[in-house]
């Protein structure tokens, strides 16, 4: 029986149309899936723990695969594989799991971090959003008060995606600042498509007073995507952590 394994791995989205394989596009799936099946020189399907759009990065991903192969060690595996693949893609770790473990139906929460500047940083300009206007920290993390107390995001939703509903359970979300940067950080059982690029977006206007708190919450209420703000670019955001429940994994 085919043992099956998760991995773990972080890249820097920059040059890439995000996680998901595509035609006509380079995906980061596709890039990891090529260089895993030269290595086991057998075809693998793999699954990761949720689509990133075009251009996020993520310090901390998951996916899975089967395979029948045993590992010697998993540490001169990651070496090997980490040879084929580019520079800006990294796995750092093969871990076995149960059967039936599943890298996206089984994660119970996902973070994720977007990064303003107010000063341009020639170094991280790939990496954050350079946006020169104060913000009010005080009232966007009131807001974020404001975020937890409900549960359909259907304002944050890229529209026209196929989805059974808007639910998700936001179990932290806060905005902190460090020197001349902003960092906003949310943590979810699961994110709609675009969902975080477009809170902080409209949460730049509450920064900015350009809609109060009360505007914010008739935003969430309304359930309009064309009621809230801009998404902000992609480049600003990482998925930084996931989270698996202990039972799914074979521990030594």
């Amino acid at each position: 029986m085919p043992q099956r394994y998760f991995i773990k791995l972080a890249y820097d989205g920059t040059q890439y149309h995000g996680w998901q394989q595509q035609q006509n596009a380079m995906s980061i799936q596709h890039i990891v899936s090529a260089a895993l099946q030269t290595i086991l020189r057998h075809n693998i399907k793999l699954t990761g723990c949720g689509r990133t759009d075009a251009g996020v990065h993520a310090k901390e991903y998951y996916a899975h695969f089967d395979s029948e192969i045993t590992f010697p060690s998993e540490k001169k595996i990651c070496g090997n594989l980490n040879g084929l693949l580019p520079a800006d893609i990294v796995v750092f770790d093969f871990i076995k799991v149960k059967p039936e473990a599943n890298a996206r139906y089984d994660a119970l929460t996902r973070t994720y971090k977007y990064f303003i500047s107010a000063v341009p940083d020639p170094f991280n300009r790939n990496f954050e959003y350079y946006f020169a206007r104060e913000l009010d920290s005080n009232l966007m993390n009131e807001a974020c008060n404001l975020l937890k107390k409900y549960s359909n995001f259907a304002c944050f939703s890229k529209s026209h995606t196929q989805v059974k509903n808007h639910n998700c359970t936001i179990y932290e979300t806060f905005w902190k600042t460090e020197g001349y940067k902003y960092i906003f950080t949310i943590t979810a059982n699961r994110f709609l498509r675009n969902m975080v690029r477009a809170i902080v977006g409209t949460m730049i206007d509450v920064g900015l007073h350009k809609i109060s708190i009360e505007d914010f919450r008739n935003i969430i209420e309304n359930g309009k995507r064309s009621d809230a703000g801009m998404s902000v670019p992609a480049k600003g955001l990482f998925l930084t952590s996931v989270t698996f429940p202990e039972e799914i994994f074979f521990r030594t």
